[in-house]
């Protein structure tokens, strides 16, 4: 009997090390492109010739990262290459396909902006079809015994895809050129396609569409605590975008080296950001995921809080400023395992992918209305101003979370004994 449990327990912790392994290499897959295009992209531009109104048109490649919850449900319903299965029949031609638009990005110049824009909007279409379809193949796979590690791992791999797609594009960029590294990036976004070969689909996701309810956006909405779950994804991280659209800019304005900025923003961020997603598994394993949230938008107040008293002169010194950026960055990397989290832990195992998605979607739309008009705030009132109205919305914004947890879970029904 010992040996049957003994052989059962191997088999579900080797199952369980691939599945995590699949997962960061899909989810490195996706963050390759993202922190290429977004990151390494708009210096590299700069520094060939390109214009600074060519290059803030870039941004516009965010919306098919906001936008793809439309999608999601056909994701959810039919797979490109059914053979292949469900999820992996989305995943492997859009990862392949996510590496051929990288590797032409080579010949083509970096000062040709509408050439390259236009590539870098289809890359960043086919990387976002691609995201939907992992996460809901992670939501599938993923257990209340494994899903924070493996949410770890999903954020681990984005500090990851900032090292390779950011970080190293523009150190091999300044070493070697525009051509050869657009391809060695290219070759490392296609890398995780192997990956697809361990993925194992599920009975579930093989089983006929006409045998169950087609996902739907609407479909979301009719479940129980939808609109609770939808308002935690709306209010629990609402201020960090006035803070991150400005931080790189205060920096600079209290005259902290641009070498230590981008040491900051680079390296160190990943660094911190794959120290942070460990920290953030183990305490959501101590502490629980409830009281984890909790206590990371508690301490992300704190932070902004730090922000503001620097920003005053109260608590002055570039120093100050420095190590509340950092801890910002460890923190923002332990609430994405956390949230994340939750957000699979709410997302409805019929149609994974849609309502996971919605949810990721919501919680970047808040985001980027905070970073879009904090640099009017900033013109207008002050640093000091904004950063004191992120630290109050900090505070209020976890208070309604703490709402809408308490909400959702005394709605949630209890499972019967057996």
């Amino acid at each position: 009997m010992m040996d049957i449990r003994s052989t059962t327990a191997s088999r579900e912790a080797n199952g369980g090390a691939k599945l995590l392994s699949v997962l960061g290499a899909l989810y490195l897959g996706q963050g390759i492109p993202n922190y290429l295009l977004l990151v390494a992209l708009p210096p590299i531009m700069r520094e060939s010739g390109a214009s600074r109104t060519a290059i803030g048109l870039f941004s516009l490649l965010m919306l098919p990262l906001v936008l793809k919850f439309a999608v999601a449900p056909l994701v959810d319903r039919w797979s490109l290459i059914p053979r292949l299965g469900h999820r992996r029949g989305w995943i492997a031609p859009t990862q392949l396909l996510v590496a051929g638009g990288i590797a032409s990005l080579a010949f083509v110049e970096p000062q040709q902006a509408s050439l390259l824009f236009t590539i870098c909007l289809a890359i960043t279409i086919l990387s976002s079809v691609q995201d939907i379809a992992t996460d809901g193949y992670a939501v599938r796979h993923l257990t209340d015994a494994n899903r924070s590690l493996g949410n770890a791992v999903q954020a681990g791999a984005v500090a990851l895809g900032v090292i390779v797609g950011g970080t190293l594009a523009l150190v091999l960029f300044h070493h070697i050129g525009w051509r050869p590294t657009i391809l060695i990036v290219a070759f490392f976004a296609l890398l995780p396609v192997l990956a697809t070969l361990w993925m194992q689909e599920t009975n579930k996701d093989q089983e006929p569409q006409d045998r169950r309810e087609k996902p739907s956006l609407k479909r979301f909405f009719r479940r129980p605590n939808a609109w609770m779950i939808l308002g935690f994804a709306l209010t629990y991280r609402a201020s960090e975008g006035l803070v991150r659209g400005m931080e790189g800019a205060y920096l600079v304005d209290i005259k902290v080296p641009t070498d230590l900025i981008g040491y900051l923003s680079g390296a160190a961020a990943a660094t911190a950001g794959l120290l942070g997603v460990a920290l953030a598994a183990l305490t959501i394993r101590k502490m629980g995921l409830m009281a984890t949230l909790v206590l990371l938008g508690g301490l992300r107040t704190l932070c902004f809080v730090a922000f503001t008293m620097n920003a005053f002169g109260i608590w002055p010194g570039v120093a100050v400023a420095m190590s509340a950026s950092a801890f910002q960055t460890l923190i923002r990397y332990m609430e994405l395992v956390a949230i994340y989290s939750f957000f699979m832990k709410s997302a409805s195992s019929d149609q994974p992918g849609t309502d996971f998605t919605i949810l990721t979607c919501a919680e970047l739309v808040i985001y980027l209305i905070g970073a879009s008009v904090a640099g009017y705030l900033a013109d207008l009132a002050g640093y000091s101003a904004l950063f004191s109205l992120a630290s109050i919305i900090s505070l209020v914004g976890v208070g309604i979370s703490i709402w809408f947890l308490g909400m959702i879970k005394a709605r949630t029904p209890v499972p019967a004994a057996a």
